[in-house]
């Protein structure tokens, strides 16, 4: 047996600058081809879940429960329609993450991604496509008695929503109470919110 190995030895050391070049050529080729991970905001290119990869924030989907659910226990709820590849659906996304950071534990928040909506003649006022108005983005604001008390498309302002939010709950409006900021748990975000 170890003559075997043995006699394998010295065609290998004689070989081995022959195989180096190849080797090195395979592996550039092998570089050359792979494509980057091109993740951009501003078109309407399909990258994965918006909220994931945009707004860095995987809880939202799937959603906790269903309009539904929430419609039944009483409480708030916050339909936002979108689809992955729209670019106004990605930049709107950390608007909803951020909705979600202040109201989250009180609301419902329930992303709806517009293709799972199985088309039909009528919809009921419990399903999210009764709400849809064929725009996204698209956000539809229900109070604890179940009435839509917003419901517009396209790129609504933070600020807006949460006014609505702030009078679903009755809160003080914004002009008479603090600022909430999140606590910053690393040095990048305390030199942000600074």
């Amino acid at each position: 047996m170890k003559g075997i190995k043995l006699q394998f030895l010295p065609i290998f050391s004689l070989n081995w600058r022959r195989f180096l070049p190849v080797f090195l050529l395979l592996v550039c080729l092998f570089s050359l081809s792979m494509s980057p991970a091109f993740a951009g905001l501003k078109d309407d290119r399909y990258d994965g879940n918006i909220f994931v990869v945009y707004a860095g924030n995987g809880s939202l989907v799937p959603p906790r429960a269903t309009l539904a659910t929430a419609l039944k226990e009483h409480k708030p709820a916050l339909l936002v329609f979108y689809v992955d590849d729209s670019s106004d659906c990605k930049e709107y996304a950390i608007v909803v993450s951020r909705l979600q950071e202040f109201y989250g534990a009180a609301t419902e928040i329930i992303p709806v991604n517009v293709d799972t909506i199985l088309p039909t003649q009528t919809y009921n006022s419990t399903e999210p496509g009764y709400y849809y108005s064929g725009a996204v983005p698209q956000i539809a604001l229900f109070d604890q008695s179940g009435k839509v008390v917003l419901n517009k498309t396209g790129q609504v302002p933070y600020e807006e929503v949460d006014d609505r939010l702030r009078e679903v709950f009755d809160l003080l409006p914004r002009s008479q109470s603090l600022e909430l900021k999140r606590r910053s748990f690393n040095e990048l975000n305390s030199e942000l919110t600074e």
